[in-house]
């Protein structure tokens, strides 16, 4: 291991953040249990006084949750600042990460790896009903929660008995009333942790070849650098801040791991290394 290679650096930083941010939110108790599902939808306890435990935060809204567009849009700058026959390696380890953040967030072959690992742990689609003066949870099969689809007394009658009163024959809650069902006390593996501990390898490894490279500096290739290296302190910054305030701290330790093996997959796409540029002394022939 190589502790001048960026990536093994981007690693120790990227480990030092997630883990000294676990181990304030446990002993602060700073986070929130995200599997709950009477808590999950409810502003964070700190949110009045903390900026980043309040989810409609900037740093949420326009960048944790498009962080792959970010990602993409800095690692696609390191790519035009390298020559095109160089490029085709990064292209396809972008492409693989790409494949493996839809796997674990998106689609893969039915529910998304993230959703399969919360039902093998438990998880139940769960809807947060208001009954009276409290909330009511109703249990409704997975398919509701893969769909995504919102449900109300109105969509679903079947769905909502338990809220019909018997002798009015109406329902306890507005008819118009309606929800989308969320996937709940399972395993919730912090997909924020995942996205941004593989982000920000995936960038260093896009910046590793500019660093090393014997090439003439150029605009492109500054400009590239500094957006890589701007992005990963940012994702830097946004892991702290989730693994203060969010999850449990086994959510955010498995986060973490699926994120370093999705980069792993990434390495399968072998990358020829740049020939060095040597300096050679000239000296003069002498003259026999």
């Amino acid at each position: 291991m190589n502790i001048h290679d960026v990536r093994v650096q981007a690693l120790a930083a990227t480990t030092a953040t997630v883990a000294l941010g676990t181990l304030y939110s446990v002993i602060a108790s700073s986070y929130v249990d995200t599997s709950d599902p009477l808590l999950t939808h409810l502003p964070h306890p700190l949110g009045h006084t903390h900026v980043f435990a309040n989810k409609a935060n900037s740093l949420n809204t326009v960048f944790i949750k498009n962080a792959w567009g970010w990602t993409t849009a800095a690692a696609a700058a390191a790519v035009a600042a390298r020559p095109p026959r160089r490029a085709l390696p990064q292209i396809l380890r972008w492409v693989v990460a790409t494949a493996v953040w839809l796997a674990f967030a998106g689609w893969f072959f039915g529910p998304p790896l993230i959703d399969r690992v919360a039902m093998a742990s438990g998880g139940e689609c769960v809807l947060v009903v208001p009954y009276e003066d409290m909330e009511q949870i109703v249990v409704l099969p997975h398919e509701y929660c893969f769909q995504r689809t919102k449900v109300s007394p109105e969509t679903h009658p079947d769905l909502f008995t338990a809220q019909l009163d018997a002798t009015t024959g109406s329902y306890v809650i507005p008819s118009s009333w309606g929800g989308r069902p969320r996937l709940r006390r399972g395993h919730d593996v912090s997909g924020h942790i995942f996205l941004l501990t593989m982000s920000i390898l995936v960038l260093a490894d896009q910046l590793r070849p500019l660093l090393k490279s014997q090439a003439p500096k150029t605009m492109a290739r500054g400009l590239a650098i500094a957006a890589n290296v701007g992005m990963i302190g940012l994702w830097l910054f946004a892991a702290g801040v989730t693994s203060v305030y969010f999850h449990t701290p086994e959510e955010k330790v498995t986060g973490f791991l699926l994120g370093l093996a999705g980069f792993a997959a990434t390495l399968l796409v072998p990358i020829r290394h740049e020939p060095t540029l040597r300096r050679t002394r000239f000296e003069p022939s002498r003259v026999m």
